[in-house]
């Protein structure tokens, strides 16, 4: 049960760790440490439960990393060429992949939760162990957030290229 719904969901898992760690790799390791913890693992009381209990497997593990790597970024002279002042964005959506990056974790996830893996507000609650106030509070204010950075990104480009 659990090694089939895992196999029929493993992009969505990958996308989801690597929404923390932002590296192919350790998404990688990520997802085959949280199958490895889920095979092994004896709390899955419900079988209707397996996707939120899953996720929160993912999100633990990916934060489990995260502490245990402090979160060193090394980045490329390529990386640094595509983010230089002057230079157009080559890549669709990277303006909003960036202003993410910037959201603190605890809404970060929500948004990722919500619109990227297409969660109800409930799963996201049930897998962030919050309160589904809480959660909807963070979606709000992430939203908000978002928002008023992509239009600061919008009104610096256009100040650029103008």
């Amino acid at each position: 049960m659990i090694a089939d719904y895992v196999m029929q969901n493993k992009e969505n898992f990958y996308r989801l760790a690597y929404s923390y760690v932002q590296n192919p790799d350790d998404a990688l390791d990520i997802v085959q440490d949280s199958i490895q913890k889920a095979i092994t693992s004896e709390t899955l009381k419900d079988q209707k439960a397996i996707k939120s209990w899953f996720y929160k497997i993912i999100v633990n593990t990916s934060l489990d990393f995260l502490r245990r790597k402090k979160k060193i970024t090394v980045v490329d002279d390529t990386t640094i060429q595509l983010h230089m002042k002057g230079r157009e964005d080559h890549y669709k959506d990277i303006d909003l992949h960036q202003a993410l990056n910037e959201l603190l974790p605890e809404y970060r996830i929500v948004i990722v939760l919500r619109y990227f893996e297409d969660l109800k507000i409930e799963e996201v609650a049930e897998i962030l162990e919050l309160n589904i106030n809480t959660v909807k509070t963070r979606i709000y204010k992430a939203l908000k957030i978002l928002r008023i950075q992509m239009e600061e990104l919008n009104t610096e480009g256009t100040r650029q290229n103008g």
